[in-house]
């Protein structure tokens, strides 16, 4: 598995494939939502496995903190590690750009993984796209 900063139109419609597979297709995410005003602004990252793209992230500077957002992996990539891989791809990234602490709103089922990478609840529930939410942060 190869993570992979989006540098161009081909990689980066890759990662906009994985994400509307996972949170529009699956999750039932409206598009207006998942694709928003940010895309522009922020960093784009994809995980390729022998050649096909199977992950998706992004990634923004916001309120002095680096945010990372969309993680998504496609569903027969699940339980492989690639969840692990392009999360210590973006946090690569955040550390050569001088970043030191993270923040990022975790769908609640996911925060044991997130949890499992350091990052700490700092936040209660909140909904976001209809679907359960808390903040987590960490200190890279």
């Amino acid at each position: 598995m190869t993570v992979k900063i989006v540098e161009n139109e081909k990689e980066l419609e890759d990662a906009f494939s994985v994400r509307r597979t996972v949170f529009i297709d699956e999750q039932n995410v409206p598009e207006a939502e998942e694709i928003d005003q940010h895309e522009e602004e922020a960093t784009h990252f994809v995980l390729y496995h022998e050649g096909s793209p199977i992950g998706a992230g992004r990634f923004r500077l916001v309120d002095g903190f680096g945010k990372v957002e969309r993680i998504c992996i496609m569903k027969q990539a699940r339980g492989t590690g690639a969840g692990k891989t392009i999360m210590n791809g973006i946090e690569d990234y955040a550390r050569k750009m001088g970043i030191q602490k993270l923040k990022l709103n975790s769908q609640t089922y996911a925060i044991p993984f997130y949890g499992g990478l350091g990052y700490e609840v700092v936040s209660e529930e909140f909904m976001d796209a209809g679907i359960p939410h808390k903040t987590m942060v960490k200190k890279i």
